[in-house]
């Protein structure tokens, strides 16, 4: 039996400086240091830093008046930020820089007086923190349904942004259904916000697709980068598995598989793929052999916010 890891895999480079803030944080201002909402979506992660002294909190008014506040990967909305000055906190933004970007662009199309579309999924914290980046509505398009059926106002002006943790190819679908109907759509590469992680993980996961026999994906019910890998797979006709870790493994899925392939989404950490594949070898009546594929190497790095730099 063979496991095949996807490359890349695992933390982008977002993730990376978001983790590495509330550390800095904590060994810079000593515990707590308080986070609004999961730093990033995975469960271990935000475990590890549990016990080193963060305090994770779904709301700003949870968090102590003064005290050291960061902002989660996912980004917030100008209320949020309103919020937290008010009750003089004192915050480190660990917004991804990608998402930063989203939230710039979407400013400038309003400033330019466009009606604005927001491709993502409805309730996600980034999701939440672009709309909430401008004061005029913003429509929301989830899927190919909506992009047929929203209404606009001034079709002769309108812009889309998009969450940065998308399936690639619906995005295209979504971009191109919306092109049809408005032929006057500020235009662009399709997946224009769609991060360079998210994308070189989408692709990997297809390459591996075509040679091996089941799909596991390790990340969090709740990230959306993740639950895409996973869609890949099942678009691909492989069963295939959104794992937290080896306790989610089961060893009937294992049954006639010669080949598995494994990834990781971009808030997982590598020690967790390491420990399925400590289980994958445990359970298996086999000889198991690990190889990796070939794929990108990435080196995107992002600087740490200034508050937490040495």
């Amino acid at each position: 039996m063979e496991i095949i890891l996807a490359k890349p895999r695992g933390f982008c480079a977002g993730v990376t400086r978001a983790i590495e803030t509330v550390e800095k944080a904590i060994q810079k201002f000593g515990t707590p240091v308080y986070v609004r909402h999961e730093i990033v979506h995975n469960k271990f992660v935000v475990e590890s830093l549990r016990k080193k002294g963060a305090i994770f909190v779904n709301e700003v008014e949870q968090i102590p008046v003064g005290a050291i506040t960061i902002f989660s990967a996912h980004g917030v909305s100008d209320k949020v930020e309103e919020d937290a000055l008010n009750r003089g906190l004192d915050v480190i933004d660990a917004t991804c820089p990608l998402v930063s970007k989203v939230h710039r662009e979407a400013k400038k199309y309003e400033e330019e007086d466009y009606e604005i579309i927001l491709i993502g999924h409805r309730g996600h914290p980034e999701v939440e923190g672009t709309r909430g980046r401008v004061k005029k509505p913003v429509i929301l398009v989830t899927n190919e349904e909506d992009a047929r059926n929203i209404e606009i106002q001034n079709p002769e002006k309108i812009a889309y942004v998009s969450q940065t943790t998308l399936s690639v190819d619906d995005t295209k679908k979504i971009v191109e259904i919306l092109e049809n109907r408005f032929p006057t759509l500020q235009k662009g590469l399709a997946t224009k916000d769609i991060c360079y992680a998210t994308q070189n993980r989408q692709d990997a996961v297809r390459d591996l697709c075509k040679i091996v026999d089941i799909l596991l994906v390790i990340g969090a019910q709740n990230s959306s980068n993740s639950n895409r890998l996973r869609d890949l797979g099942e678009e691909s006709g492989l069963n295939s598995y959104l794992i937290n870790g080896a306790q989610d493994i089961e060893e009937k899925w294992f049954e006639n598989v010669e080949k598995i392939g494994l990834t990781a989404g971009a808030s997982a950490p590598e020690i967790l793929v390491q420990e399925v594949i400590l289980k994958i070898k445990e359970i298996s009546q086999k000889e198991v052999g690990v190889f990796d594929m070939n794929g990108i190497e990435e080196n995107t790095f992002f600087i740490l916010p200034k508050k937490v730099r040495k």
